[in-house]
């Protein structure tokens, strides 16, 4: 029988967290696409490494956003970050999720939340 690699075991990790608002749900997702992707080279490297292999080439979580390297509809965003009762508000992602925020920022600090706990579990 194979043992399980680092990465399975740190999804089966994320899966375990307690995520109880859709938001928390959301991050959840985003922190198990996240690791979807990466080498198991990649993960050996040290958390700067793990970090930059999550952010695929971007400089940040808004430019890995903006690049399309996650969802890109803001109906979606909304869908995955929001509460039945704030997609109402929001009329599923056709307004803005605040006064300061596009979806795509929404979905940055997602992602950004997503990669902390990625490499907290990794730990």
């Amino acid at each position: 029988m194979q043992t399980a690699t680092k990465l399975e075991t740190l999804a089966e990790a994320i899966k375990a967290e307690p995520a109880r608002s859709a938001w928390d749900k959301g991050v959840k997702l985003y922190a198990l696409e996240l690791i979807e992707e990466i080498s198991e080279e990649a993960w050996d490297g040290g958390e700067n490494m793990r970090k930059k292999a999550l952010l695929n080439g971007a400089d940040d979580w808004r430019q890995f956003s903006e690049g399309g390297c996650s969802l890109i509809y803001d109906a979606d965003i909304a869908e995955r970050l929001c509460s039945p009762s704030e997609l109402k508000r929001t009329r599923g992602g056709d307004r803005s999720p605040n006064k300061n925020e596009t979806w795509i920022d929404c979905q940055a600090r997602a992602l950004f939340q997503a990669c902390r706990m990625v490499l907290r579990l990794s730990r």
